[in-house]
């Protein structure tokens, strides 16, 4: 089960940056269900394991590709993220002091709290471009124009995936020129 579910993300996570058109530095947010991988409701069978599945092989890829990983937190931490520090000083995000635990905050979160260099929380940020693996919402940490990725991977185990990119927002008219 975790080697499929790990092949699913990397192939994901490719199609994303490629289509995202993501470069250093930038910031991509990541929502992910455990419960939801799982077959179960959302928030009811946190998984650690499931979670460091999708960590696992997207944490190195981030890595590679130079872009900054924003986890996610559940509701009960009211969809706060975790960072990395340079990351938050970067973009002057103020830091927050929780610490995720998978039935406070999510498996996801608690696996990039645990494995960042510096991780820090905060209560928003404006990403780039997303990933939503189990409907958990990301999109209030998007950029204002956000634009549906249409990609072959849908799932992640059992959850639906959707995923975004974003856009500067067109502005003057029907005599304005755009790039």
């Amino acid at each position: 089960m975790y080697e499929e579910i790990k092949k699913q993300t990397q192939q994901l996570f490719c199609e994303v940056i490629k289509k995202a058109s993501l470069k250093e530095g930038d910031l991509l947010v990541v929502g992910c269900s455990s419960s939801e991988i799982r077959g179960e409701q959302i928030g009811k069978g946190s998984s650690v394991e499931t979670a460091e599945a999708v960590f696992s092989v997207l944490y190195p890829m981030v890595q590679k590709e130079k872009i900054f990983l924003a986890a996610q937190c559940c509701e009960h931490l009211n969809r706060a993220l975790i960072i990395e520090r340079v990351a938050a000083e970067k973009y002057g995000y103020e830091p927050v002091s929780v610490v995720p635990k998978p039935k406070a905050g999510g498996s996801f979160a608690t696996m990039a709290y645990t494995y960042f260099e510096d991780p820090v929380a905060v209560e928003s940020v404006q990403a780039k471009a997303g990933i939503d693996i189990g409907e958990t919402l990301i999109g209030m940490h998007l950029k204002a124009v956000a634009v549906p990725l249409r990609t072959e991977i849908r799932q992640i185990g059992n959850a639906r995936v959707n995923a975004a990119f974003t856009r500067p927002k067109y502005i003057g008219g029907c005599r304005a020129h755009y790039e």
